[in-house]
C-alpha cells in the first residue's frame, strides 16, 4: 500500500507542479487553489508512505515521478522545447530511480 500512495503522491507532485505554473506567480485564484489543494494530497500521502518506506526511499521516488513527469507534461501540454539533453536528463532520472529503488534497503527499512 505504501508504494501505490507514493504513486499516486508522486503523479500529484505533477499535477500541483502544472497548476502552480497556470497561477502565474499564484496571481491567478483557481489555479492558485488547485496548487495548495494538490500540494497537500501530495505531502499528505508521501507522509503515509514514510510510515513504512525508508525516508531516502520514497523522497528520492517521489521527486523523480514529479521531475520526470512534470518535464514531459511541460512538453506535451505547455509545449516547452524537447532537445536530446533534455530527453537524456529525463532517462538518467528514471535509471537512478530504478538503480536505487533496486539497491539494498531501497525498498524496506
Amino acid at each position: 500500500m505504501a508504494w501505490i500512495s507514493l504513486l499516486i503522491a508522486g503523479l500529484l507532485e505533477i499535477v500541483w507542479a502544472y497548476f502552480m505554473k497556470q497561477s502565474h506567480g499564484f496571481t491567478r485564484l483557481w489555479p492558485s487553489v488547485g496548487t495548495i489543494v494538490f500540494m497537500i494530497a501530495s505531502f499528505a500521502l508521501l507522509s503515509s508512505a514514510m510510515k513504512t518506506l525508508p525516508m531516502g526511499t520514497a523522497y528520492v521516488i517521489w521527486t523523480g515521478i514529479g521531475a520526470v513527469g512534470a518535464f514531459v507534461v511541460g512538453v506535451v501540454l505547455l509545449g516547452e522545447s524537447l532537445s536530446w539533453m533534455r530527453i537524456l536528463a529525463a532517462v538518467l532520472v528514471v535509471s537512478g530511480l530504478m538503480v536505487f529503488r533496486m539497491a539494498p534497503g531501497g525498498g524496506s527499512h
